[in-house]
């Protein structure tokens, strides 16, 4: 079980339809938005979903709603227009090398 005080969340975006041909410019600094999160001990994993691509998903640990709202509005990716929508929710982790060591 998940030790009493850890708290996901599930971030996904939906990126616009070309978003292989515009992320470049881009690509270096998000990634590096979210290597910080990592580092911090924030982010647990993440990457982009759907062949082709089409979103992406992140899985926070212990990172407020509002810092994570903040990380979906300083995002290169967001600043760039890349993302066409956006959904976060609690994530209710039961099962994982995760949770088998918190």
């Amino acid at each position: 079980m998940a030790s009493q005080g850890s708290k996901y969340y599930c971030l996904q975006y939906k990126y616009v339809a070309d978003i292989m041909e515009k992320r470049g410019p881009h690509r270096d600094a998000h990634l590096g938005a979210a290597k910080k999160k990592e580092e911090a001990g924030k982010l647990l994993i993440a990457g982009a979903s759907g062949d082709p691509v089409n979103g992406g998903l992140f899985i926070f640990k212990n990172a407020s709603k509002e810092e994570i709202e903040e990380f979906v509005k300083t995002d290169p990716y967001t600043k760039a227009g890349l993302i066409s929508s956006w959904d976060l929710q609690p994530f209710n982790a039961v099962v994982g090398t995760e949770i088998s060591s918190s």
